[in-house]
């Protein structure tokens, strides 16, 4: 017998969190236990922290937990023995994770790795509250068309595109004129490129505005986060690439902007704190309370804007290049930016290397057509290897000898 919609409302929500250890996961886990009768945790996924994924587990006690290095496996076995709970490892364990039937998929999977997982949980309809936006970047038509095709619910949690969502009117889409993502210009906003040749990354990775992962936050600083952006909102909102403009606003209150063609501007502001996106998406098509800071507009201050600095930043032009040229260039500009990410943190080229690395690759990966999952896979595999030749030959040295 069907359940009446009280009974509905009253079951617990089954849900999945892909990524359950990085910022994004710990933040969905900090809402969830603040209500946590009203869900059901299936699954947990981490790449290798298995100190907090099994924390995290033997509290909700979801009924997998799975890690994708395959050489943490005895080591989460061991933490969650006599729990109760199903363990696994590998990539392919994660998909499976995310295979599984449930209400609502948190999809935190940071890069490219993610892909497979997302749509492993886009397969089964669930509502998809999407946080990984190199997916969109990768592959943004494929998903998009297995997005309709399953009739799953796409929602984003990234703060600008949440922001967006919660003020587009779908049913005027043809009346929207720009779409305004916002972005707080990171720790080096207004820093010359001279200053930022020899930055640290621990500079790096101390946003004024945001506490968020390494990876996205070294793209906060390069703005390609922004570059990013642009393209997944391509994908999730139907804007042409050019009436998607990029503005810097330091204070990161407005979260993004949708300009209608009578010239009516709707923003979303709030604090700047990723459980008001991710409250939005876990609740659905209702809102829930959310712990985040109230705005107060009396003590709020100036609110400013700023033009991004194309010389300054390249990451957003390139993805802008990007974009326009189509095909497997979005992939190779996400592929080639997290090798190049992973080869600053680990200290083996500059600051400003990063953009230099991207560029190079795509100059050597002319962008051609991609049909299926088994080509993004491929066009990634080529430009991760091309990005580290490039670091191997020395990219940091060329940069800070041009700066």
């Amino acid at each position: 017998m069907a359940l009446t919609a009280k009974a509905a409302h009253l079951q617990p929500r089954r849900v999945s969190i892909l990524g359950s250890t990085g910022s994004v996961g710990c933040n969905t886990i900090d809402l969830i236990d603040r209500d946590p009768e009203r869900y059901q945790v299936v699954a947990l996924t981490a790449n290798r922290n298995v100190e907090a994924l099994a924390k995290q587990a033997l509290r909700l006690r979801p009924e997998v937990a799975v890690v994708a290095d395959l050489s943490a496996y005895d080591e989460l076995k061991t933490a969650l023995a006599g729990s109760g709970i199903e363990t696994a490892a590998g990539p392919k364990a994660v998909t499976e994770a995310a295979g599984r039937p449930v209400d609502w998929i948190m999809a935190a999977i940071v890069g490219a790795a993610g892909l497979e997982a997302t749509l492993a949980g886009v397969r089964q309809g669930a509502v998809v509250g999407l946080a990984n936006k190199e997916t969109l970047v990768c592959a943004g038509d494929l998903f998009m068309g297995e997005i309709d095709r399953q009739g799953a619910t796409l929602v984003p949690v990234d703060s600008e595109h949440s922001a967006i969502f919660q003020v587009f009117e779908t049913k005027q889409a043809h009346q929207v004129e720009r779409i305004v993502l916002t972005a707080s210009g990171g720790p080096f906003r207004a820093w010359s490129r001279e200053q930022m040749a020899n930055v640290t990354p621990e500079q790096a990775v101390a946003h004024p505005n945001w506490d968020m992962g390494a990876k996205i936050s070294i793209d906060s600083a390069t703005m390609m986060n922004k570059g990013l952006e642009v393209i997944e909102a391509h994908h999730l909102f139907p804007v042409s690439a050019e009436n998607i403009e990029v503005v810097v606003h330091p204070q990161s209150v407005i979260h993004s902007m949708v300009e209608y063609v009578d010239g009516s501007v709707l923003a979303q502001l709030g604090t700047p704190d990723m459980r008001t996106p991710i409250a939005y998406a876990l609740g659905w098509p209702d809102r829930m309370p959310a712990p985040s800071a109230r705005l107060d507009f009396k003590t709020l201050g100036p609110l400013t804007f700023e033009t991004p600095d194309p010389h300054r930043f390249p990451a957003l032009r390139l993805a802008r290049e990007a974009l326009e040229a189509g095909g497997s260039a979005p992939a190779i500009l996400n592929a080639a930016n997290e090798v190049a990410v992973h080869g600053y943190l680990d200290r083996r080229i500059s600051f400003l290397a990063i953009a230099d690395v991207v560029e190079d690759c795509l100059q050597r990966l002319p962008s051609q057509p991609i049909s299926d999952i088994e080509g993004v896979r491929a066009v990634d595999s080529e430009a991760r290897s091309i990005a580290a030749e490039l670091i191997d030959g020395g990219a940091g040295r060329k940069t800070a000898a041009t700066a």
